[in-house]
């Protein structure tokens, strides 16, 4: 959708949409727009159960075209995120109405203070958010069934510090959209070695890219991720991304993000069952936030040096799959027994991190995974839950994830859960018993860190959605990149 931001005044033709306080109390041009069209938006209000509360919305039909009512509330809660909601929300509203275009009139209102231009700027961001679609498989979708909402403007005062704020906010709303691309395209579009190819393409914005075959990971010791992806026909693949964005003359350790890009997960010999199965798709999420942040990085020429490493493999349960009891060697040189082929991502980073750990030697390592059902049972599908072994690192996290309202909630480490993934014949085992089963993972990581700042992100829960939300339509959502990228940015940049 095309965002362009101008002057703060009443425009002379197309859909507006105007911001009315609780009690049903229109601004200053709200009350001229009513009084030229003759007292038709008071009166709407006064006939319809719309009364200003937050984010409330109303089309009233006049002369000089549609008008779009939105609740303000009371006007004291009106912040960054609340703003980028009524983008969303306004966005969601006219998407199938037959509007091309809408201006917003983004007037200032008692208890507004300062930085309106930022809020602005973030209702464009929420807007630009919510129009994301994944629709190129759709081949037979009517016209009226498709959008028809192409642009918005955004009338402020100060639009030209509003149109400057929005443009790193529209390079993380790009990163976004790839993520989720790459969440929802299908596993057999979307495999290890077609997703490698497809990471070429960040070099467009200055992101160096290798990949790693098979032959090159079985010198390099990888016998942990290479034994998850044995049974599939597709090579697994690692994929290393750069970003050397910090100024010249710094010598700076770079950040790192490592994420899992399991491109379909059956559970290989420990099969899944087969409703929801087709879910798998998406056992990459964590990998697709890796891509997504390192574009959004790149895109607003972050001053930072920055690793994403995605592990790339295929589950899959053929004559040559990895067995219940094998046990292998990690590049770690620590062996692992496999008890369960289904509790496979944990392996395919066990070899990502040592292998980001020891050529790199980043300042911290995050890493990100759908990796536990275990941990949408204990929070659901609304927040996050991460492990740290570093309370500064876990902090800033936190402080990221408030601040981009992707929630997160720390979880416990210990040795009482470590030792519950100890082996009778190997140096550990892949997986636990069935309590705990998300902080025993976790501590199975941390086997493979080797004392490095770390955090684990469990992104079960959060990387799909059954329902529409203001900034994030059904289906992938991209969560992470806005954390993530928030969180270097605050804590990181030079």
């Amino acid at each position: 959708m095309k965002i362009t931001f101008a002057n703060l005044a009443l425009p002379s033709k197309g859909s507006i949409a105007i911001g009315v306080m609780e009690e049903r109390k229109l601004l200053k041009l709200g009350k001229q727009l009513d009084r030229s069209v003759g007292g038709l938006l008071s009166s709407a209000m006064a006939s319809s159960r719309f009364t200003g509360k937050a984010h409330q919305s109303l089309s009233v039909f006049t002369p000089k075209g549609r008008v779009v009512l939105y609740g303000l509330g009371k006007g004291e809660n009106i912040d960054e995120l609340w703003a980028e909601a009524a983008g969303g929300n306004i966005r969601a509203h006219l998407a199938g109405s037959g509007e091309s275009e809408v201006s917003v009139v983004f007037e200032g209102h008692p208890g507004a203070g300062k930085e309106i231009e930022t809020r602005a700027a973030r209702l464009a961001y929420g807007a630009v958010l919510r129009a994301y679609s994944f629709d190129k498989y759709k081949t037979k979708r009517k016209a009226e069934d498709k959008p028809t909402l192409k642009k918005m403007s955004v009338l402020v005062e100060g639009h030209a510090k509003a149109r400057a704020r929005f443009k790193d906010l529209s390079e993380i709303a790009t990163g976004v959209a790839l993520t989720r691309d790459l969440v929802s395209e299908p596993p057999n579009v979307l495999h290890p070695e077609s997703y490698a190819e497809r990471c070429k393409s960040l070099k467009d914005v200055g992101i160096k890219v290798e990949i790693l075959g098979e032959a090159k990971m079985e010198k390099l010791g990888m016998g942990a991720l290479l034994g998850v992806g044995q049974g599939s026909r597709r090579e697994s693949k690692i994929v290393i991304m750069r970003w050397n964005g910090a100024p010249k003359g710094t010598d700076q350790q770079p950040v790192a993000i490592v994420g899992k890009g399991v491109c379909f997960d059956t559970g290989g010999i420990s099969l899944k069952p087969a409703g929801g199965m087709e879910d798998m798709k998406w056992d990459m999420g964590g990998s697709g936030v890796v891509v997504g942040l390192m574009r959004a990085l790149a895109g607003r020429k972050a001053k930072v040096n920055a690793i994403g490493v995605i592990g790339l493999v295929e589950n899959m349960p053929d004559g040559n799959a990895q067995r219940p009891g094998d046990i292998v060697t990690s590049m770690s040189g620590q062996t692992i027994e496999i008890i369960n082929t289904d509790a496979e991502g944990r392996l395919v980073l066990a070899d990502a991190l040592w292998y980001t750990k020891d050529r790199f030697k980043p300042r911290f390592m995050v890493d990100l995974a759908t990796l536990t059902g275990a941990m949408m049972v204990a929070l659901g599908q609304q927040t996050c839950g991460y492990f740290s072994n570093d309370d500064a690192l876990s902090d800033n996290i936190a402080a990221a994830g408030k601040a981009t309202g992707e929630a997160v909630w720390r979880m416990p480490l210990g040795d009482e859960y470590n030792k519950m993934m100890d082996s009778d014949v190997a140096d550990m085992k892949n997986a636990g018993a069935r309590w705990g089963g998300s902080v025993t993972a976790a501590c199975f990581l941390e086997r493979f860190v080797d004392g490095m700042a770390w955090a684990h992100m469990d992104i079960a829960g959060v990387t799909w959605s059954a329902k529409d939300k203001p900034t994030v339509p059904k289906g992938g959502t991209g969560w992470g990149v806005r954390l993530l990228d928030r969180m270097i940015r605050d804590n990181y940049e030079a």
